[in-house]
């Protein structure tokens, strides 16, 4: 297998990848009703970015698809770090950083005041794990887990069908 070629396989899995894993995610909302909560919600964008750029390794021939390839790889990294920020959260190590996933404390004012302070929309609690299809671990935690595979994968990939360098 040439460089090129692995350069679109590559590219066809990161896109393939990020159809499962916005699948997954679309799958538990709106089939399960599961509500996501915010870092839930923060989970998806590298998914995106990873999707956009497979599609660049798939379609831009030589360094540009490449590079493409290789964009994907700090990005999931940051899945990754997000999912065990989010892992965290659920287990209770530490707590979430994004204000929206604390419930508001009310020292002081009128009734008036502390429902104007609520959010529009009620969300889900970050410390509180969404089981999917009953496994023993949580959407945020397999999220990870599946970005650390495909990383894997791609670099792999990358590291082993590099293209001969011209002298």
């Amino acid at each position: 297998m040439t460089a090129g070629v692995m350069q679109r396989v590559l590219g066809a899995i990161l896109i393939a990848a990020s159809i499962v894993a916005l699948g997954s995610a679309w799958y538990g909302q709106h089939i399960d009703g599961y509500v996501p909560c915010e870092l839930c919600l923060l989970e998806r964008g590298p998914w995106r970015l990873v999707f956009l750029l497979g599609i660049l390794a798939l379609i831009v021939p030589g360094r540009g698809g490449r590079w493409a390839a290789i964009l994907s790889l700090p990005v999931l990294a940051a899945d990754m770090v997000l999912a065990v920020i989010h892992g965290g959260v659920e287990h209770k190590w530490w707590q979430s950083p994004l204000p929206s996933c604390h419930a508001p404390i009310f020292h002081r004012g009128t009734f008036h005041a502390r429902m104007a302070s609520m959010p529009l929309r009620p969300s889900k609690p970050c410390d509180d794990p969404t089981y999917l299809f009953n496994l023993p671990f949580s959407m945020s935690v397999m999220g990870g887990l599946f970005a650390l595979l495909i990383f894997i994968i791609a670099t792999y990939g990358l590291m082993r069908y590099r293209p001969r360098s011209r002298i």
